[in-house]
């Protein structure tokens, strides 16, 4: 140590007091700024999972890998951050004694080695990742690099510090070898010893090499301290914080299920939500919760998702790295307005800097930047052009940009610091839909026809089981072939596609002949089944999602009642419905267990239940397309494929598969809108297919699994087939090839319609005399029971009213979402049920009495009655039904019956199945709970539950108990074993949850 060391020693000290004091700076700027977000207390915990899977991570680079040069050198440079660091504070000693070193290890061989290596390590990794920005520049070509649009300047800054990091490690321990400082083992400078000997024996050298190591570090701190927004710098910090709070715990992305619409820390419930306080969706930069401004300052532009995303791949506005970029560089642009106070309703009017007389405080407004302000009254999202050309700033977000996103997930999939890319879109699409009704003018359509219809092609809901009668075998439908689950092992989702869209209907059908043929156990809800709403959540309409998913709760619910959890079983063909199912429902109360075909066709395959024989060899070859929702979203990979094995065609994979698998295009809702910017992207998948298949194979066909993904990539062989490409290639599904396979074993399906065992009689129906329908009194007809007229008790919210009746009864005023009385089924308008309606695939009722004698009889139902069971009130609230209708999911209400008077009894009668008490206006006794969602409290039933048999009509009392109303197929003469009545099992509501709608408030869409 002397003069000349003191004195470089002190300019190292004095400088990095100015650069820790600007870093620090920049570090409060930023937390402040994140705290201006949402509140967001589901990331909270646990602790040990998430720290564990930061570490492994952070360590095993487990996503930088997939990029395999990348992968190595970016671990080499941040292993050469993190320990070095301990070389780059062992400077500020060095600069004043180049004898200097950490005391106990830091003159040790072991940490000799370990700093050779993050020298060398340091250098070499950097090298590599600025020969890799320079080979991927944008100069050429502009749109395929993945660093268009990337602040260039922050990563050469940010490269070169690095580098003259590992320069200064390696030259300040060689100058130290080279001056006698350390005499080392070669094995623990096997590179600096060379360096050593071209270096000149010089302490005051080694003082000067430490100094340059510790100002270009200083370098650093200062200018990331003043630029808060360049990502490339601070993600070395922010990404640990990123990885640790991300949504999903574990090894899971952000994907599947899309995050629930919050407002200050809490789900919203449409029963309490008020737009004029609650967030719906991000409108401004501070509706975002924390998380979002975390995900913001870790972006590192390094444009992975940029290179995945197959909007910017065909030419779209929308590159999900820039959209990060742009709300970054926004919120941090207007955070001195936030801090400072400031807030604006929609109108864009001050509200949060205003004096005492509610207007705006000018002088406090005055102490804030310019440039904030001006950000401040920047629209979150619109059309560039037209506002620019207005004289209005230009959005944060283009319109254009927002609504070209697919939903994909490649982009969540491919970041390496776990941002949630497809939350934030569809936060700023759910305001744009619910609070500004801005959206592309076909999803107009949508909304409406899933409103009205229960699907996206506004189809009648009496169709959904057309495709039933185009089979050669039965298929058991709910509420007409079965009254419950008992006896069957899966409910066979069909989806909207599958029972409409004729491409779609193949898939249908196949699978319904391949669970046939293995004999597994299934039924369907025929014209139960609503769309699951997944296309409306990804499009913004959260409250019309919730409506839809919480009327398919209930009739899952009809349909499971009293069966155990673990057998609650769900197969679907529609990788969305798949995902919206097994993800999504359990938000809003729905647990079951979803899988997808292909999967439930692999394990009857392996079991041997299935037994697929090849084709000729070498006649056909496949490729097979990932659908995002089956494989990103929810990571099934494997069984297509090994049913594709199983069906022994010659696969053969795209350049794009498994999870870097292009999308169709159809996702985001995309199915429903027209692409007018850039190539197809349908076309651009069908291209690489074709690509990949070549030629050569008698057959050639690509494979996905997903309805979607059929109607986009046929779309995409047909236009190019019209130009002479890709003759005779045919899109199929999975399941069509196992079944090709499976008929040239000669396999055919069963005909015969699975009997469902009998129900035992409840006790109390044991007491009951039994009656022979043959004694009624001429077999007097339903339309002659009394019927007596009921109270009719005031009407609330959307909620159907005293006396009217529940659907299938007599017509009574509805009003908003609530179901009139004589309305007809799912197929008219709102999402009301039909009065007089018969149940979603229940026969029709035929004139009594016309049945051969030996065609067992079913109960007929009883007549309507006034009375009113005892029970448990609950206040309808969101959109319940008041008054006496059925509960969601509940068995259906029942007069009291009266037995028939016995009589000679047919000798060769056969028992009678139980048959439905018909429907009364009054509430049922029992439980009653609170609904949920949009549940419908007071007893209403729910959307697309099963209705009761129609009440029969006022007439004159008959002198002794009338007999009910008998099908056309039923016995005339066989005994009815009286059963319990419905009321006898407690009636069962939900509690409203997610986003419930107050009284009286119609949905989005809703006219």
């Amino acid at each position: 140590m002397n003069a000349t060391t003191i004195t470089l020693g002190t300019i190292g000290v004095l400088i990095s007091l100015v650069c820790w004091a600007v870093f620090f700076s920049g570090v409060w700027r930023i937390i402040a700024s994140i705290r201006l977000g949402q509140r967001d207390g589901t990331r909270n915990g646990p602790f040990v999972p998430r720290l564990s899977q930061m570490i492994v991570e952070f360590l095993g680079h487990t996503k930088m890998v997939k990029f395999r040069t990348v992968g190595w050198a970016h671990w080499l440079v941040m292993i050469g951050f993190i320990l070095g660091s301990l070389l780059w504070f062992e400077a500020y000693g060095e600069t004043f004694d180049p004898h200097f070193h950490w005391p106990l290890f830091g003159a040790t061989h072991v940490w000799l080695f370990i700093a050779e290596l993050l020298g060398w390590g340091t250098v070499i990794g950097i090298l590599v990742l600025m020969v890799i920005r320079q080979l991927n520049h944008p100069r050429v070509p502009g749109r395929m690099s993945r660093f268009s649009g990337s602040v260039f300047s922050a990563a050469y800054f940010v490269e070169w510090v690095v580098l003259i990091e590992g320069l200064g490690m390696i030259m300040v321990k060689a100058g130290k070898i080279s001056s006698g400082v350390e005499e080392p083992p070669i094995w623990t400078s096997f590179g600096t010893h060379f360096v050593a000997k071209a270096l000149p024996a010089s302490l005051l050298m080694v003082s000067i090499f430490a100094l340059i190591k510790l100002l270009s570090g200083m370098i650093w701190l200062f200018m990331v301290g003043r630029k808060v927004t360049w990502g490339v710098a601070w993600h070395r910090l922010s990404a640990f914080f990123n990885i640790y709070f991300k949504r999903e715990l574990g090894s899971k992305r952000a994907l599947g299920a899309a995050k629930p619409m919050m407002s200050g820390g809490k789900v919203l419930e449409m029963e309490d939500a008020d737009p004029d306080v609650d967030a719906f969706g991000a409108g401004k930069i501070e509706d975002f919760s924390w998380k979002g401004w975390l995900d913001f300052t870790t972006c590192t532009e390094c444009g992975r998702c940029q290179s995945q995303c197959p909007a910017w791949n065909t030419g779209k506005p929308l590159s999900p790295k820039l959209l990060i970029m742009s709300l970054r560089d926004h919120g941090f642009a207007k955070a001195p307005y936030l801090l400072a106070g400031g807030k604006t309703d929609m109108a864009g009017d001050e509200v949060g800097l205003v004096g005492a007389d509610g207007k705006p405080d000018e002088a406090a407004l005055a102490k804030i930047p310019a440039a904030a302000r001006a950000e401040a009254g920047r629209k979150m999202v619109g059309e560039s052009t037209e506002m620019v050309d207005g004289g209005e700033l230009a959005p944060v977000i283009d319109y254009e940009t927002l609504w070209s996103c697919t939903s994909c997930g490649a982009c969540v999939e491919q970041c390496p610091v776990d941002i949630e890319h497809v939350d934030h879109i569809i936060d700023m699409r759910r305001y744009q839909v619910l609070i500004e009704s801005e959206f592309p003018s076909e999803l107009a359509g949508l909304f409406k026809n899933l409103e009205n219809k229960g699907n996206p092609w506004g189809q009648n809901s009496k169709d959904r089981i057309n495709w039933v009668n185009e089979v050669e075998f039965e298929v058991p439908v709910y509420g007409r072939d079965a009254d419950s689950f008992d006896g069957y092992e899966y409910l066979f989702w069909v989806g909207c596609a599958g029972a409409y869209e004729d491409r779609a209907k193949k898939t249908t059908k196949a699978v319904a002949e391949l669970l046939n043929v293995a004999a597994v156990d299934y039924l369907v809800l025929g014209e139960g089944e609503t769309c699951t709403g997944d296309s409306a959540r990804r499009a913004g309409n959260e409250f019309l999602f919730q409506q839809l998913a919480m009327q398919n709760i209930e009739t899952f619910n009809d349909l499971f009642d009293g069966v155990p959890q673990e057998r609650r079983k769900i197969v679907v063909t529609c990788a969305h419905c798949f995902n919206a199912l097994s993800n999504e429902y359990p938000q809003v109360g729905g647990h079951y267990e979803v899988v997808h075909h292909t999967q439930l066709l692999n394990k009857l395959v392996r079991d041997k239940r299935l037994i697929p024989v090849a084709p000729v060899e070498g006649s056909e070859q496949i490729t097979y397309h990932d659908p995002c929702f089956l494989g990103r979203h929810n990571q099934v990979y494997d069984a297509p494929r090994e049913l594709i094995g199983a069906s022994a065609a010659t696969l053969t994979e795209m350049p794009r598969h498994g999870e870097r698998s292009l999308c169709c295009g159809a996702g985001g809702a995309r199915m429903w809108m027209e692409e007018n910017i850039g190539k197809r992207i349908n076309i651009e998948r069908v291209d690489e297919a074709l690509d990949t298949l070549g030629s050569g194979a008698t057959t050639q066909k690509i494979a996905t699994g997903c309805p979607f993904c059929r109607v986009m990539l046929t779309d995409g062989v047909t236009a190019r087939q019209e130009s002479g490409q890709g003759e005779g290639v045919e899109v199929v599904d999975v399941a069509q090839l196992i079944l090709d396979g499976v008929r040239r074993g000669g396999a055919v399906p069963t005909k015969e319609l699975k009997k469902q065992p009998a129900k035992p009689a409840a006790e109390p129906a044991a007491a009951a005399a039994t009656a022979v329908v043959e004694t009624a009194p001429a077999a007097t007809p339903a339309e002659e029971a009394p019927k007596a007229a009921a109270p009719k008790p005031a009407v609330k919210g959307l909620g159907m009213a005293g006396a009217a009746k529940a659907p299938g009864g007599a017509k009574a005023p509805g009003k908003g979402l609530g179901m009139a009385g004589g309305a007809k089924a799912p197929g008219a308008k709102g999402l009301g049920l039909a009065g007089g309606a018969k149940a979603p695939g229940a026969k029709k009722a035929a004139p009594a009495a016309q049945a051969p004698a030996e065609a067992p009889a079913t109960e007929a139902p009883a007549a309507e009655t006034p009375a009113k069971p005892a029970g448990l009130s609950v206040k309808a609230k969101g959109l319940g039904m008041a008054g006496g209708a059925k509960a969601p999911g509940a068995k259906k209400p029942g007069a009291p019956k009266t037995a028939a008077p016995a009589a000679e009894p047919a000798p060769e009668a056969t028992p009678a199945t139980e048959a439905p008490a018909a429907e009364a206006p009054a509430k049922p006794a029992g439980l009653s709970v609170k609904a949920k969602g949009l549940g419908m409290a007071g007893g209403a039933k729910a959307p697309g539950a099963r209705r009761s048999a129609p009440a029969a009509p006022k007439s004159e009392p008959a002198p002794e108990a009338p007999a009910a109303e008998t099908p056309a197929a039923e016995a005339p003469e066989a005994p009815t074993t009286a059963t319990p009545q419905a009321d006898d099992k407690p009636a069962l509501s939900v509690k409203p949850k997610g986003l419930g709608m107050r009284g009286g408030a119609k949905p989005p869409g809703k006219r």
